[in-house]
């Protein structure tokens, strides 16, 4: 690779120019070329540069840029551009609650914040200037200013040392943290990822990740810099595991990635026999099963902190099963090297466990505004010759195996994943302990190697109150993101404690119907029909008992659970419940009454008795 192609906007470029009108993004209904994309961001980031007209270095280096778009062609775009300025990008989720985003943003200070309007009229204002862009496909009309601009690339060098991106991840003191990766992390990122799956400009590439989700920079770059293609599905087929393996299969996608509790419900499910994937990426959390021999593409388990830019180790999942062991997550990538230490910072020895330390060229750069914490997690590397030479302290137990692959143990510290996202629970822990009914909280991960993991918040409440659950999730929902509030909330009158006078995690009560915060008093099924659909949701949920006036989605339901539920009713009822159904009627009261509602519309011609046995049978 020649150096001053070196870096992801001059690589675009290059496609581009090569393969003008080749497809680079799709989202079904629209499509944008190769010349589409690189015009439109030249366009953008000759307005960015215009905007700070009279300032130092025009945007200059390691210059932020906020993207508080959601996963769309503007957003894609909109980060091309900002790198083409030299500037990095920052993303924001606007599904974010606006006391998180205020956050970001008076912490990283971006000089130029880009959204939509109707975002725009909700964050706060500060130093940074909003800019409005709502659809390109409409620039010409509702941004003038930008079309205008000329559409050939800025005459900026990009330096493979200067910042490409900064993305904000759980904190441990309940301070969400800005993680900086260079423009030479990224690359390395991406020429492991073209020639460890064969990337070609005939592949069609998946993006379903959140724009703050890191994984997002994985499904974007390497694809667009290989002149391949990038296909977008919808909201409601990213959630359902048989909506997007249709869709993956209608939309010939070569190579996918999915978050691990997605993956193995996709994996799980019956495959044409002749499908386009040959690859299936999954990472994020472990992996608890190994593919069946009857799929159709390779199913690769990935590894890596947002600190050492999205991947540090890699391997095929192998499809044999054992009943003993879980998949590994592989080895390192290419320029990476992953250590497994003692606490004194000395190797372990081969199957013993230890903490996972990565170095090489995916470290980042640190933690924006935070040295003390950037000194602490980013060491020197002391095997190394480098005097600058750092590694990362992931907090993770693993072991390596004598074949050389790595075996995943867990977290040595509290942080947990769900659902792909990595969470400090200290920060949920700082918020819901400043609720007025509240005294203390701890807040773990409840589930095993079996079961889907979900958040479980213990409270003791202040005397003389007594909260109810949804006032609690309420009061967490206006500071932090949906997937951070717990499912579950357990009372309890005092915290165990160990002999040092600690607080004892593992005699915490698991959650069941006397500990459980709800909204109402249990009410058992009443009929045969709410009988059926408790014990579904039990089995779900690993709960004892489910009132028939519980919440799904407050008992620790959501929507990749939901789609199971869903399936479990088609089989046991023969009636199709849409995924919204169930957000509106999330009660077994509620769905009772919906499932036979649509099976007397469609057995009107049967007699009484025949429609009780079959809601009884």
């Amino acid at each position: 690779m020649q150096p001053e192609l070196s870096c992801v906007p001059q690589l675009v470029s290059l496609r581009a120019g090569e393969t003008p009108d080749a497809p680079a993004l799709s989202n079904g209904i629209q499509t944008l070329t190769y010349e589409g994309l690189d015009r439109l961001a030249n366009q953008i980031a000759h307005y960015l540069i215009s905007q700070t007209v009279g300032r130092e270095n025009a945007l200059g280096s390691d210059t932020l840029v906020g993207l508080c778009l959601d996963r769309s062609f503007t957003g894609v775009v909109s980060a091309l551009a900002v790198l083409k300025t030299g500037a990095a990008y920052l993303p924001l989720d606007p599904a974010y609650p606006l006391e998180r985003l205020a956050f970001m943003l008076n912490d990283a200070k971006p000089r130029i914040l880009i959204t939509t309007s109707a975002m725009a009229r909700q964050l706060p204002a500060g130093p940074w200037k909003i800019i409005a862009i709502d659809n390109l496909a409409e620039i010409g009309r509702t941004a003038p200013a930008i079309a205008s601009q000329p559409i050939s690339s800025p005459d900026i060098d990009v330096n493979p040392d200067q910042l490409a991106y900064v993305i904000y991840t759980s904190g441990s003191t309940g301070r969400p943290k800005g993680v900086e990766i260079t423009h030479a992390s990224l690359m390395n990122l991406v020429v492991w990822h073209q020639q460890a799956f064969d990337i070609t400009p005939d592949d069609r590439a998946s993006l379903l990740a959140g724009v703050g989700f890191d994984a997002a920079v994985w499904e974007t770059w390497p694809y667009l810099t290989a002149g391949a293609s990038l296909h977008l599905p919808t909201e409601a087929t990213r959630l359902s595991p048989e909506l997007l393996r249709d869709w993956l299969v209608a939309e010939r996608i070569t190579v996918s990635f999915l978050p691990t509790a997605l993956a193995e419900r996709v994996m799980t499910l019956e495959w044409p026999a002749h499908t386009a994937l040959r690859n299936l990426l999954v990472g994020a959390e472990t992996l608890r099963q190994f593919p069946s021999g009857e799929l159709p593409f390779s199913v690769v388990n990935n590894y890596g902190p947002t600190e050492c830019t999205v991947v540090a180790t890699s391997g095929p999942v192998p499809r044999e099963a054992y009943s003993d062991k879980l998949p590994t997550i592989g080895r390192p990538i290419a320029n990476t090297d992953v250590y497994i230490l003692d606490e004194n910072m000395e190797q372990v020895p081969t199957h013993a466990a230890g903490e996972i330390y990565v170095g090489g060229a995916g470290v980042a750069r640190g933690y924006l505004n935070r040295p003390e914490l950037t000194a602490d997690k980013f060491v020197r590397n002391p095997f190394s010759r480098d005097p600058q030479a750092r590694l990362y302290r992931t907090g993770d137990l693993a072991r390596y195996l004598a074949n050389g692959e790595i075996a995943y143990l867990g977290r040595i510290d509290e942080q947990v994943k769900i659902l792909g996202h990595r969470i400090e629970p200290n920060e949920i822990v700082a918020v819901l302990d400043r609720h007025p009914a509240v005294e203390t909280s701890r807040v773990i991960a409840h589930g095993d190697v079996c079961s889907e993991k979900h958040l479980v918040a213990y409270v003791v409440a202040r005397s003389g109150s007594q909260p109810s659950a949804s006032d609690l999730r309420s009061f967490l929902e206006k500071e932090l993101p949906q997937y951070m509030v717990p499912a579950v909330f357990v009372r309890l009158d005092s915290f165990p404690l160990t002999q040092n006078g600690k607080v004892d995690r593992a005699a915490l009560p698991a959650p069941d119907c006397e500990n459980t915060l709800r909204d109402e008093e249990f009410t058992a099924p009443r009929t045969p029909l709410e009988e059926r659909l408790a014990a579904m949701l039990s089995s779900l949920l690993n709960l004892e008992q489910v009132s028939v006036h519980d919440n799904f989605f407050m008992l620790g339901g959501h929507s990749l659970l939901g789609t199971q539920l869903i399936s479990q009713i088609r089989g046991a009822f023969g009636v199709e419940l849409a995924l919204r159904t169930l957000f509106e009627s999330p009660t077994i009261e509620q769905l009772s009454t919906e499932i036979e509602r649509l099976i007397l519309a469609q057995v009107e011609s049967l007699s009484e008795e025949e429609v009780s046995r079959l809601l009884t049978q």
